[in-house]
């Protein structure tokens, strides 16, 4: 029977009822909130694409960590910004290095705090590539050592969980053993698995100074296109001994979230990207749309397609409104 015996609209009469019957709900829990770190002392540097979003010395990048925490948002993730760059990106792996410098003087404020590492070469090379050049090309194989190194530096310097996003293949492999021979079995990795060559990430780019000075990342990223592949990659980072799935972009892919979230049991983690956060802020900004209206929707979504865990630049503005 349909109408008149069901009336849907019964169970929208009032936000009390809304909100005992509403399917999917956001916590500051499921958030991890992004931080990129930079050297000197008493910098906190405006991204002018990212409103509300910072280039942090490491005692800044401190407050911030420890503001996270008292909102409720369980962990970040740190981008470094090194004053020196190189063609190997030796700044990336340097045992003193300035993510690995972060993640010690984070964990030591905020011990209980999630770091996660973000594993890759681009924030370190001169050239902006996520690993070593070839011939004018990024080579897998001699960069896989390098992003194990990093993993192994990070990792000994407090970070609980290492996210290598390079897309080299192969790398969770080389990560796995490289923490293993170094009596870090316990330390997960969150796997960028399923990483698009996407055109939300230019915002990135600026805070994190690491755009490719010649060509693009289509070589080694994602075709937007495809989704059997984005399945493939998982399975093999799986194989491999990743321990968490990643997804990035998140909003235009929230097809391959949900696919993905079918397919394996482990956590699934989508990442908000900054190109998306700043369309939204832009948006808000011109009064076009409600910012904290299109935020929650937006992060909503995400969840609902199937993510445990967003990676957004949102995560306090959200943590604070719920």
């Amino acid at each position: 029977m349909a109408f008149p015996t069901h009336r849907p609209r019964r169970l929208r009469r009032s936000p009390v009822l809304r909100d005992m019957v509403r399917e999917t709900t956001l916590e500051p829990a499921d958030f991890i909130y992004p931080l990129f770190v930079v050297e000197g002392r008493d910098v906190r540097r405006p991204i002018t694409s990212m409103p509300g979003v910072f280039n942090l010395s490491i005692e800044h990048a401190v407050a911030e960590a420890k503001q996270a925490k008292a909102l409720g948002v369980p962990s970040v993730i740190l981008f470094g910004i090194p004053d020196h760059k190189d063609a190997r990106g030796t700044q990336g792996y340097a045992r003193e290095g300035i993510v690995q410098r972060a993640i010690r003087a984070i964990k030591d404020a905020v011990p209980e705090l999630q770091i996660v590492a973000d594993v890759c070469l681009c924030e370190y090379t001169d050239h902006g590539h996520c690993g070593v050049l070839e011939g004018g090309h990024v080579a897998n194989d001699a960069t896989l050592p390098l992003l194990a190194q990093m993993a192994v530096t990070c990792a000994q310097a407090g970070a609980d969980i290492i996210a290598p996003s390079d897309m080299m293949d192969g790398r969770i492999h080389s990560i796995r053993k490289a923490l293993d021979e170094c009596s870090l079995v316990d330390t997960p990795i969150l796997s960028y698995a399923a990483k698009y060559a996407s055109g939300f990430y230019g915002p990135f780019r600026e805070a994190a100074q690491s755009a490719p000075q010649f060509g693009d990342r289509r070589g080694y990223q994602m075709d937007p296109g495809n989704a059997r592949e984005a399945l493939k990659e998982v399975g093999l980072d799986v194989e491999e001994g990743a321990d968490m799935i990643m997804v990035k972009p998140a909003l235009s892919y929230l097809d391959i979230i949900h696919r993905v979230k079918e397919r394996v049991d482990l956590p699934v983690v989508a990442y908000n990207v900054s190109g998306e956060y700043s369309m939204v802020k832009a948006a808000a900004q011109n009064n076009w749309v409600d910012g904290d209206r299109v935020m929650m929707e937006i992060l909503t979504s995400i969840k609902r397609a199937g993510a445990d865990l967003i990676i957004t630049y949102h995560a306090l503005e959200a943590s604070k409104l719920l």
